[in-house]
């Protein structure tokens, strides 16, 4: 034999300690990240699994290949709840429940009876079922980081194809009982493959960890914290270096008597004013519109494609729904109205900023026409 099985096999055993290792201590840093845990576990049973099957090939025993099996396809299952979670973020507890007892109640009861050939060939069919399984959930969540996430799900397909090989051989030879370990060109193959794709699925699920969490940070910076909207460097971000054309139009809010609310009220009443105001803002929205506060009690709304009676039907509605909402809070019941003013671009096209102004020019003038009303800047001259 060209290779020597114990070595690579301690040689995965160790590899796939250090990835363990690795995966706790990222989580350990991004404790939001609990699918990295999940991973970390899984990798952790194949690790007791290395070592319990090189025990196994020292001295073959019933016990000691019941054990091998179950640390096998429970550490699959395990790791096919862990990619259940990163693609969805729900509990891998099903996933893993469906896989282990299903796996381990039709590959045990063979080893248990003495007929390990066939224990180890329905345990290789089975890993090679759970791989494929979460090689498949990596798969669907490729829209996220396409060569990424489809470079994973090859890498587990890899994985999950030698361990049909070994299934396949241990069939060709038809030996129900062998009395030692499988030792074939299979299973010096398989763990060969298991190297090289352990280390390139460590490195890629790593990075990317990595790039969901600088996304998230990037959301965090451009989102404001209390509505869910955009905030202002956000929107500045989207619109402020293009110039705004005829169809552009920017619509500004400003809830009416708002300091007078936080007065009265109390600032976490005031609160609440505002996220119900987004919520109305945000349930009048297109898929090509975008909203945002812009700071206090004020808000924008960008509107493409548009006509200025669809700009003002759209703010009227808002402004409308607004006013009949009864907002309860802990001193009280109110209701608040809001203003708005709106300003479209030009077919030459103007600075976001402009058109900006000119809708807050409007937004005045709807404050000083005696509030909760909307006006078209064209109507201010």
């Amino acid at each position: 034999m060209l290779l020597d099985y114990n070595s690579l096999l301690l040689a995965v055993g160790f590899s796939a300690a250090c990835l363990s290792l690795t995966l706790f201590g990222t989580w350990l840093t991004a404790r939001s990240d609990k699918f990295l845990l999940t991973w970390a576990i899984s990798v952790l049973l194949v690790v007791a699994e290395v070592f319990a099957y090189d025990a196994y090939i020292a001295a073959p025993g019933t016990t000691l290949g019941i054990l091998t099996l179950a640390l096998l396809l429970l550490g699959f299952s395990v790791m096919l709840g862990a990619a259940h979670q990163f693609r969805t973020g729900r509990s891998p507890l099903p996933h893993i429940a469906i896989g282990a007892g299903i796996s381990l109640m039709l590959a045990l009861p063979p080893m248990a009876l003495g007929y390990d050939g066939l224990g180890f060939m329905l345990e290789n069919s089975l890993a090679a079922l759970l791989l494929f399984g979460t090689a498949y959930e990596y798969w669907k969540g490729r829209e996220e980081a396409p060569a990424q996430l489809v470079g994973v799900a090859l890498l587990y397909s890899l994985t999950a194809s030698s361990f049909v090989l070994c299934a396949a051989v241990l069939a060709w030879d038809g030996k129900p009982v062998l009395g030692h370990a499988p030792s074939n060109w299979a299973e010096d193959l398989s763990l060969v493959i298991v190297i090289a794709s352990m280390t390139g699925i460590g490195a890629l699920s790593l990075a990317l960890n990595q790039g969901r969490l600088a996304r998230h940070h990037k959301r965090e910076a451009e989102t404001d914290a209390l509505t869910g909207l955009l905030n202002r460097r956000a929107l500045f971000d989207l619109h402020g270096k293009t110039p705004v054309g005829a169809f552009v139009a920017v619509v500004v809010f400003d809830l009416d008597g708002f300091k007078a609310i936080n007065d009265r009220f109390g600032h976490a009443a005031g609160d609440e004013v505002l996220k119900v105001f987004a919520e109305e803002l945000s349930g009048n929205l297109r898929p090509t519109d975008v909203a945002a506060r812009m700071g206090g009690e004020e808000f924008a709304l960008v509107l493409k494609r548009a006509l200025p009676e669809m700009v003002e039907g759209t703010a009227e509605r808002i402004r409308i729904a607004f006013a009949a909402r009864t907002i309860e809070t802990e001193t009280g019941r109110l209701n608040c109205t809001v203003s708005a003013g709106f300003a479209f671009g030009s077919s030459e096209g103007v600075s976001f900023d402009k058109v900006l102004s000119a809708a807050d020019k409007a937004l005045y003038a709807a404050k000083r026409g005696g509030r909760n009303r909307v006006l078209d800047i064209r109507r201010c001259a």
